[in-house]
C-alpha cells in the first residue's frame, strides 16, 4: 500500500504524541470562563481578519490614530460586531484579569509597540476591567526593561516575567509553576556538566506562574517575524517560548532542531489552550529574514497590516504566507526551503511546526478553510 506524504507525516506525528508523557495540570489561579467556548482554537476558528493602514506608520514610526482604527476595525470584523466595545465584550468581563503577553526579541527593530498595546489597554477598561488587574508579560524581566516596555507602560498596569534575566541554562523555576509543565524526553546537551540528567527538570517545560496563578485570560499580542530555527516567530511560538521555561532545548544547535514538534506539544497544554483568548498580530513593522537577532534591521520592511483571530494556526499560516510573498519579492527562497546563509544559520527552518499544530486540533491549517478577510482603510 502505497502513502503519501501527508500519510507519512499523519502518522508520524501520532507515534511522537504517544511518547511525550506531558503533564496536562491545568491551571490553579483564576478560573477561565466557558462563555463563548474562549481559547483555542476559540470561537472563530479558520478566521482570520487583516486589515492594512497605508498610514500606520511614516519613517519607521508607528502612527497612533491609524493604529487605532486599525484594531478597532479587526476587532469588528473578526466578531461580527458593529461597535468595537461589543467586540471586545464578546472575550473580556469584569472580574478578568488579563494578560498581555508581549515580545521584546529583536529589538529595537521588530517588537511590541506602544501604539498597539495601549488601544487594547483603553478597550480593556472600557468593559470594566481596571488596570490593576491588567498584567503584562513577557519572558525575561531584562529584555522587557531593556526593551522599554516599564517606560510606556500606563501608570498602574502592572508587568512580571518568568526569568529574571537570558540564562544559557533555562532550569530556574522561581517564576515558574512545578505542578503545569510540558514533558518531552529531550535534553540541551549544555545541561550536562553543571546538571543532573537523571533529573526530570532537565526534560520538562514549566509554565509561568504569570498564567497559571495570576491571570484567567490573555491577549497574545506577537509580531510579524522570521525566526531560524522556527521558520517564523508568530502567534504559535510567542506563546511556546515565552510561556514556559526549558525552551532552548528545541534548538539546541543549528543541526538539533525540533521546533516542528516542540511548539505544538506546549501549546497544546489545557492552560494555553484555555487561557489564551485573542491573538493580535503585529504587521505593521515586520521581518522576513534574520530574525530574531540583531541582523534583522537589513530585512524588516513597512507591512502596515495587522491580523486578529482566536485561531493561532489560521493566524500563523496566513502570516506565514505574508512572509514568504516579501522574500519572493527581493529575490529569496521560501522559508520552507531555505539554507543557512549569512544571517540564518539552522540547516533547515522548522515551519512545519503549524500543520503540525493543525494535527494537535489547534487550528485551521488548509487555505481552503480559512476563512481570510482582508480590510483596507485609507
Amino acid at each position: 500500500m502505497a502513502f503519501d506524504r501527508r500519510e507519512i507525516l499523519a502518522a508520524s506525528v501520532a507515534a511522537t504524541l504517544a511518547s511525550l508523557p506531558a503533564r496536562m495540570a491545568r491551571a490553579q489561579g483564576p478560573e477561565a470562563s466557558n462563555e463563548g467556548t474562549p481559547g483555542i482554537p476559540g470561537p472563530y476558528p479558520g478566521r482570520v481578519v487583516a486589515v492594512h493602514h497605508p498610514n500606520s506608520i511614516v519613517s519607521g514610526t508607528y502612527q497612533a490614530d491609524p493604529v487605532e482604527q486599525m484594531i478597532d476595525r479587526g476587532m469588528r470584523e473578526l466578531t461580527g460586531t458593529e461597535i468595537p466595545l461589543d467586540a471586545w465584550r464578546k472575550f473580556f468581563h469584569p472580574g478578568d484579569v488579563v494578560g498581555i503577553k508581549l515580545n521584546p526579541v529583536g529589538m529595537p527593530h521588530v517588537i511590541s509597540a506602544p501604539e498597539v498595546l495601549h488601544p487594547i489597554i483603553r478597550a480593556l477598561e472600557a468593559v470594566g476591567i481596571p488596570r490593576r488587574d491588567i498584567v503584562a508579560y513577557d519572558r525575561y524581566g531584562e529584555q522587557f526593561q531593556r526593551a522599554g516596555f516599564v517606560e510606556w507602560l500606563p501608570e498602574g498596569v502592572r508587568w512580571t516575567s518568568g526569568s529574571p534575566t537570558t540564562q544559557r541554562i533555562q532550569l530556574d523555576m522561581d517564576g515558574y509553576d512545578p505542578d503545569v509543565y510540558m514533558e518531552m524526553p529531550l535534553v540541551h546537551p549544555a545541561y550536562a556538566p553543571e546538571y543532573d540528567l537523571s533529573d526530570a527538570h532537565a526534560r520538562r517545560s514549566y509554565v509561568a506562574r504569570f498564567l497559571t496563578k495570576e491571570v484567567n485570560k490573555v491577549i497574545n499580542l506577537c509580531v510579524v517575524k522570521h525566526h531560524q530555527s522556527a521558520g517564523v516567530t508568530l502567534a504559535l511560538k510567542n506563546m511556546s517560548h515565552g510561556l514556559v521555561n526549558n525552551v532552548s532545548r528545541s534548538h539546541a544547535t543549528t543541526t538539533a532542531n525540533v521546533c516542528g514538534i516542540f511548539i505544538p506539544a506546549v501549546v497544546d497544554l489545557p492552560v494555553i489552550r484555555e487561557k489564551v483568548v485573542l491573538h493580535i498580530l503585529d504587521g505593521v513593522k515586520a521581518a522576513y529574514h534574520g530574525g530574531p537577532g540583531s541582523s534583522v534591521e537589513r530585512y524588516t520592511w513597512e507591512h502596515k497590516t495587522m491580523y486578529f483571530a482566536t485561531d493561532p494556526v489560521a493566524l500563523d499560516k496566513t502570516g506565514w504566507q505574508a512572509i514568504d510573498k516579501k522574500r519572493v519579492e527581493v529575490g529569496r527562497a521560501p522559508i520552507a526551503l531555505l539554507k543557512p546563509d549569512e544571517d540564518s544559520q539552522w540547516l533547515n527552518a522548522q515551519v512545519e511546526h503549524i500543520e503540525l499544530a493543525s494535527n494537535f486540533g489547534l487550528g485551521v491549517f488548509d487555505d481552503d478553510k480559512i476563512d481570510l478577510k482582508r480590510i483596507n482603510l485609507a
